[in-house]
Order: C-alpha cells, then sequence, then structure tokens
C-alpha cells in the first residue's frame, strides 16, 4: 500500500529558505502508530537523499502527526530553486510503498 493513501494527508511545506518540512497527518491513533513504528527515519534519509543525522524528525501523538523536516538542497529563492514553496516534496512519501 502506498503511505499516501494509508493517511488522511501528506503535504510538505516551506519551513524558511533552508529547510522544508513534510507532514504526514493520521486519521486513527492505529494508522499513526503503524506510521511512527515502521517507516523508519533512515529510509526518509535515503528517499531524500540526505544524511540521516541532518534530518529531524518529530512524532506528535496528541495531534497523530510524524513531521520530518530536511535541509533544502538549494536556497529558497535562488536561481536554482524549481519548488519555491516546497510543495512538491511530499510527492516522494506519497508514492512510498508501505508495509
Amino acid at each position: 500500500m502506498r503511505l499516501g493513501d494509508l493517511v488522511l494527508k501528506l503535504r510538505s511545506k516551506n519551513a524558511g529558505p533552508f529547510w522544508v518540512t513534510i507532514d504526514i497527518f493520521c486519521d486513527t491513533p492505529e494508522i499513526f502508530r503503524q506510521v511512527r513504528y515502521n517507516l523508519p527515519t533512515r529510509t526518509v534519509a535515503e528517499l531524500y537523499q540526505v544524511p540521516e543525522q541532518l534530518l529531524k524528525r518529530f512524532d506528535i501523538e496528541d495531534l497523530r502527526v510524524v513531521k520530518f523536516s530536511i535541509p533544502r538542497p538549494v536556497v529558497q529563492g535562488s536561481a536554482a530553486d524549481r519548488d519555491m514553496h516546497g510543495a512538491q516534496y511530499a510527492a516522494l512519501l506519497e508514492e512510498y510503498e508501505f508495509d
């Protein structure tokens, strides 16, 4: 099953000129636990091709949200920036085949 089909919503957004945040919203506590325990930080780091030690992870149980923050490959707004708002980063996790 694709992660995007399992969760309520998966989005990414700009988190300043140097970071992008990816939010995974879960509909139920059970889905939250499934994502929390079966989506390793290492896997997300590999998917986005960033060193694991640079990836920030936040598991927010009360909100049923798992958040990842990753450094942008280029500074927001620079000539090489192809996603000014960071909205396209979510697509990689939406398509991730989740067990």
